[in-house]
């Protein structure tokens, strides 16, 4: 498999990735997408997915929305959050494998 080579990045460009990656480091923030991957859902379910509180869930959601990870959609007197940018699918799908295979080799050297 060949690998591109990265493309140089600027301070601006690194901050907000920077930022990007510590958004996605909070692990209530990673239990809402993980509630998120298999569709929208209403704030209520979110909470009840995560084992969170009203307050703090909404507050989390409000920085995913912020960051453009999830977007949010009002019917009546409910809000609806759904994952907004599909490189969350691929970003959880590369890292959850690369951790899949990690712990086979450890499970195979100290099976």
């Amino acid at each position: 498999m060949s690998q591109k080579k990265p493309m140089p990045m600027d301070e601006d460009a690194l901050q907000l990735v920077a930022r990007r990656f510590a958004v996605l480091g909070e692990p209530t923030r990673l239990r809402i997408l993980q509630a998120l991957m298999t569709g929208e859902r209403p704030v209520g379910e979110i909470v009840d997915a995560t084992g969170g509180t009203q307050t703090n869930i909404s507050r989390h959601l409000q920085t995913l929305a912020a960051t453009g990870l999830v977007a949010r959609r009002r019917e009546g007197l409910q809000v609806f959050y759904a994952v907004a940018d599909p490189m969350v699918h691929e970003l959880c799908a590369l890292v959850c494998g690369g951790l899949r295979r990690e712990f086979a080799d450890r499970a195979a050297r100290f099976g």
